[in-house]
């Protein structure tokens, strides 16, 4: 057994990837998608055509309905080559904004509706701001599952399960990119590695809070770096994983021990955490980290929407 198919047996694997040509490769229960990944497939030959479809049918819409259905596209060609769930993510650029999220995500899903994708294999993805969790509440309570992005701090977690969203999509990698770039050259990479690494130990802390205390919410770890991540992780409900970790993870037969267990949380003292708005922004102030990493991640996903956008329009 390799060790993709060993982290099969304790986590279930989704892929983080927009080329869903990829998907037969490493049979994913789950995927995800974000602009960033839909950007970079449809520069790729593969998937120009899904552009011109896009303009061709939908060319007296606005941007904003043409951007959703390019996207909801991808996310039914993504579900012909899974039997589980697809992620799709409402604009970043209405992070801030509630009743917009809502809006926005409610129209996600009249678009897979009216291609015949049942609502249950579809997640929207929502920025985890003060007002994106609000959305997500909202959007629980009509019947719509949500997936929690960009989520850096352990106070994101609390709301986010206080909200009773149905998975949330903590940052590894880009925990880990902010704490080596603030060490700079004293970094040790080695030393910081596995169960040592702030991104392993961000997942770590937020499973043994929501398995402690009977949390529903999913956690599935997002954005690595390298295979020494994922290992690290093995046993989280979810993990979603890069064609390229993936082949790595498949090319190695060693061992790959449980890391996360859940009755062993059970066992743990952990002191029971309640938000609301104004500890919620004060805890999210006072964490630094967090703080510069979902502002960043917004600002980015927000950029590639608008370069998504103009691809469009070319």
């Amino acid at each position: 057994m390799n060790q993709l198919e060993a982290l099969k047996q304790v986590t279930t694997v989704v892929a983080d990837t927009g080329d869903f040509h990829e998907l037969a490769r490493f049979a994913p229960q789950d995927a995800t998608t974000n602009p960033s990944l839909i950007l970079k497939a449809v520069q790729k030959s593969d998937y120009a055509h899904l552009l011109r479809d896009n303009a061709a049918r939908w060319s007296g819409r606005d941007l904003a309905e043409r951007m959703d259905r390019l996207i909801v596209r991808f996310g039914c060609e993504t579900l012909a080559h899974i039997p589980g769930r697809v992620s799709t993510e409402v604009d970043a650029r209405l992070s801030f904004d509630t009743e917009a999220m809502v809006t926005r995500a409610e129209r996600l899903i009249e678009l897979y509706q009216a291609e015949g994708v049942h609502i249950e294999r579809v997640l929207i993805k929502v920025a985890s701001t003060w007002e994106g969790i609000e959305a997500a509440r909202r959007l629980q309570g009509r019947g719509v599952a949500t997936n929690m992005t960009l989520l850096f701090s352990f106070a994101q977690a609390v709301a986010c399960a206080q909200a009773r969203v149905q998975l949330i999509s903590p940052f590894v990698g880009r925990i880990y990119d902010w704490y080596k770039a603030r060490a700079g050259s004293s970094w040790d990479e080695a030393a910081m590695a596995a169960s040592a690494d702030p991104g392993v130990q961000s997942v770590r802390r937020i499973f043994d809070y929501y398995k402690h205390f009977g949390i529903a919410t999913e956690i599935m770890g997002a954005s690595f770096r390298n295979v020494g991540q994922i290992r690290a992780l093995a046993g989280c409900d979810l993990l979603t994983i890069a064609p390229a970790l993936m082949a790595e993870l498949a090319a190695s037969e060693a061992a790959l021990p449980r890391a996360l267990d859940a009755e062993a949380a059970r066992a743990l003292q952990i002191e029971h955490v309640q938000l609301d708005e104004a500890r919620f922004r004060y805890a999210l102030n006072e964490d630094a980290m967090a703080t510069e990493k979902l502002a960043e991640g917004i600002r980015a996903f927000a950029a590639d929407a608008v370069k998504l956008e103009a691809l469009m329009q070319a």
